[in-house]
């Protein structure tokens, strides 16, 4: 039998109302989630329940990333740029070509970003041996440490993030979440 802060939800099992579920200890998908099946039975909700946190964690990331990046004066695009000539190995250039496919951006977007990371002595342009009208964008020991620096700091507080999961089960979820991304990859 239903408790007056339930209704059932769209498989027929009880759903359990904003205090019901805030009592159990629930987030706030939960919350959501619950008010869904309340006012809307008929839908099928679920979805939501992975989905929506996986949005919510998308934002808590880009917040913490962009704090990791800022302590070192980097924006978000900056440090992917960085990033993108940093792992491209010795001697740590790229095409701009290269850096558009590495950066999703435009090539008018890509020449800006170039231009200033230069300015700012992070990255440099050089000629293309292999192409006489070609140039190749190059990291500088300068770009190469604080990109270094950030991803350091990126990476440490990352590790606090998933320290609520043991090890095995931050594995499972990188192989589940590789999962539903793969059909979005395979289109980029």
């Amino acid at each position: 039998m239903s408790t007056p802060d339930a209704v059932h939800g769209a498989d027929g099992t009880a759903a359990p109302g904003a205090e019901a579920v805030a009592a159990a200890g629930a987030d706030e998908v939960d919350l959501i989630v619950a008010a869904w099946r309340r006012e809307a039975p008929q839908l099928d909700v679920e979805p939501l329940e992975v989905l929506s946190r996986v949005a919510r964690l998308a934002r808590h990331l880009d917040r913490l990333r962009r704090g990791a990046f800022s302590a070192h004066g980097l924006e978000t695009w900056e440090f992917d740029v960085l990033a993108a000539l940093r792992r491209a190995g010795s001697p740590h250039e790229l095409s701009p070509g290269q850096l558009l496919v590495e950066t999703l951006v435009t090539s008018g977007t890509m020449t800006n970003r170039v231009d200033r990371l230069a300015t700012r002595g992070l990255a440099e342009r050089r000629p293309d041996p292999d192409d006489r009208r070609g140039v190749r964008v190059r990291l500088t020991p300068a770009g190469a440490a604080v990109v270094d620096a950030a991803m350091a700091d990126l990476v440490r507080a990352e590790h606090r993030m998933l320290d609520v999961l043991p090890r095995e089960e931050r594995r499972a979820l990188a192989t589940l979440l590789r999962r539903v991304s793969a059909p979005f990859e395979q289109g980029s």
